[in-house]
């Protein structure tokens, strides 16, 4: 069975809890549903080694973000300020997610 969504959403805020960016914040880029990764702004770079193009005649080293599996990463909650794990409760007929320590609604 393929999952069909993740803890996270594009823009969202999260804190990293394992490997070498332990600890850091950032901004949610790409959610890869089928990989079960996500990208972060200016976290986990890779250099990219590219040759001379008629687009890029100069060449040279880009740094990209590279995916991180999503089970590295917490939300972070608005109230607490902190990366804290997930629920899901029905409110309004629409299935939001909230906050397992101090139960704020973390949909708008």
């Amino acid at each position: 069975m393929i999952q069909t969504s993740l803890h996270v959403r594009k823009n969202d805020l999260v804190q990293v809890i394992s490997g070498r960016e332990k600890g850091k914040t950032a901004k949610v880029l790409t959610v890869l549903v089928e990989e079960n990764k996500v990208v972060l702004e200016k976290l986990n770079l890779a250099k990219k080694h590219t040759k001379p193009t008629k687009k890029n005649p100069q060449g040279g080293i880009q740094e990209i973000a590279k995916p991180m599996h999503a089970s590295n990463v917490l939300l972070v909650c608005p109230k607490c300020n902190k990366g804290v794990r997930v629920g899901k409760k029905i409110i309004k007929d629409k299935k939001a997610r909230v906050c397992k320590k101090c139960n704020e609604v973390l949909d708008k």
